[in-house]
């Protein structure tokens, strides 16, 4: 007799809010998770993570006076700034279907078509949500047509697409967004084996200073057990610790859900996908066979190209995803002279191992974003003549790296040839100062130009003219033809017959 097989549950959508940075994304999902999410005493990580689950319940058609159905909704918390584009794409690629917002008064921006062209190439469906029509002189309509001129038909402009107005501000227009999520979520017919070992992708990862590996995952089907082995990738390690988006101790979690755990023994790549098993020598296999490999922080010794002048950069941050945008913006700052040579990078707070890696010759600027570094640190760093310097704000960062490479890009100097003096005696000699006595055969000679000493056509040494006398009387200048005397400071022993190159250094 065939055996049968198990039917399928339904599972939450997951969901990404999208948009350009000031279009209200944030407020939105602030909106949401106040008013959706019920608090709950936090567990042992007590870390704020990029997704949650809200509940929304839904009310049966003409049925007002029943209570209806709650229902769970996973948001994904993705950065606005334009350096977080890859974690937004990583979301697109995670979520069932998408919500871009677009502010009611400034209308469609250029950050608004990135995120629709990486919603529609990931074939992702999606509803644009018209955001702030608590603002004066809004139009939505004139959003509408803004649209349409940018070839997205929303229902209404002889297309498809579910377009609200909302304010995210008051919260008019949110539980229809909702409602309406989950009638896109129907239509998607998501489900999810609960009898199968959990599968989905990492959301990101961080190093915690006193539990170690933190890394949030989505589940996209079946569950996650405290005890499973986790494997990303060659990364394989049993699960001791299991939390909910909101850092609560649970045993198991289903499908849709956050899942932050504790256990990997590297930081895994954010993005990546994973797969659970009970068994320890089947993880062990699969991490052994996976196509991953083992990757390195190190991205190998500084090295000089042609004419560039390489500045050595220690990168460290909160989570993979925040170290991947840093990067990204860093890779910006790099000019035709001078580069970031990042020559180590990783997650966690800002080390003594960090400060020897950046011993050199030039040695290496530590950057920290929205992570710790010890007193003691920054203070052997100041002993090796390091700079270590950390940001909340990747503006600031940039910012600052920015003025710190224009700084240290090394300034050209062009020498001009302005005169030539032939030694005909030496006076005195005394240390580093000789007076000597000469003609001017080319151009003209002052105090405080540098001269260049040579014999018989080859170079000795540099000096200083710092005084110039004729008939015993202080001159500011001689010219061609003329003999004088003067006090010249170098190293170089000068001897009569020496052919001295007076030249100036310009800085371009």
């Amino acid at each position: 007799m065939k055996k049968k097989t198990p039917p399928l549950s339904h599972r939450p959508p997951v969901v990404v809010v999208v948009g350009h940075i000031d279009h209200g994304k944030s407020t939105l999902l602030d909106y949401i998770r106040k008013t959706s999410v019920t608090e709950t005493e936090a567990g042992g990580i007590t870390q704020k993570i990029s997704a949650y689950e809200v509940k929304h319940r839904r009310l049966p058609d003409n049925k007002a006076g029943e209570n209806g159905i709650e229902e769970t909704i996973t948001f994904l918390d993705t950065p606005g700034h334009a350096a977080f584009s890859s974690i937004r794409e990583r979301s697109i690629l995670i979520a069932d279907l998408a919500v871009v917002v677009i502010s009611a008064e400034e209308g469609v921006k250029a950050q608004t078509l990135e995120a629709l062209g990486a919603v529609t190439n990931a074939g992702l469906p999606y509803i644009i949500a018209i955001n702030k029509i608590d603002r004066p002189n809004t139009n939505v309509d004139r959003i509408k047509q803004s649209l349409t001129e940018n070839s997205i038909l929303v229902e209404g402009y002889g297309g498809t697409i579910p377009c609200l107005p909302i304010s995210a501000k008051t919260g008019e227009g949110i539980p229809e967004l909702l409602e309406l999520i989950l009638l896109m979520a129907d239509l998607l017919e998501l489900t999810t084996d609960p009898n199968v070992p959990a599968t989905g992708f990492v959301l990101e990862a961080t190093k915690h200073p006193q539990v170690g590996i933190v890394t949030t995952l989505i589940i996209k089907n079946g569950y996650l057990r405290l005890g499973d082995f986790l494997i990303v990738g060659n990364l394989v390690g049993r699960i001791k610790k299991l939390e909910n988006f909101q850092n609560k101790n649970i045993s198991t979690l289903e499908a849709s859900s956050p899942a932050v755990v504790i256990g990997l023994p590297e930081i895994p790549p954010a993005g990546a996908p994973f797969t659970t098993t009970n068994d320890k020598k089947t993880a062990e296999a699969s991490a052994h066979q996976s196509a991953e490999g083992k990757a390195s922080n190190i991205t190998g010794q500084l090295t000089v190209a042609e004419g560039v002048v390489m500045l050595p950069l220690i990168l460290k941050a909160d989570n993979q995803g925040s170290l991947e945008a840093v990067k990204k913006e860093v890779e910006k700052l790099n000019t035709e002279t001078m580069n970031f040579s990042i020559i180590y990078s990783a997650v966690g707070q800002i080390i003594e191992n960090d400060v020897k890696l950046g011993v050199g010759t030039r040695p290496a600027i530590i950057i920290g974003f929205n992570t710790r570094v010890d007193r003691n640190v920054v203070e052997i760093a100041e002993k090796y003549g390091i700079v270590i310097k950390t940001f909340n704000i990747i503006y600031h960062l940039c910012e600052w790296l920015a003025e710190e490479i224009i700084h240290q890009t090394p300034v050209a100097e062009v020498e001009k040839t302005i005169g030539e003096i032939r030694v005909l005696k030496i006076f005195s000699h005394e240390k580093n100062r000789q007076i000597i006595g000469a003609s001017v055969t080319q151009g003209l000679v002052a105090p405080r130009y540098r001269v260049r000493i040579t014999r018989r056509g080859t170079p000795l040494g540099e000096g200083e003219i710092t005084e110039i006398k004729q008939q015993k009387s202080s001159v500011k200048r001689v010219k061609i033809g003329d003999q004088f005397g003067a006090l010249v400071e170098s190293k170089i022993v000068i001897a009569p017959g020496d052919v001295l190159l007076i030249f100036t250094r310009e800085k371009h």
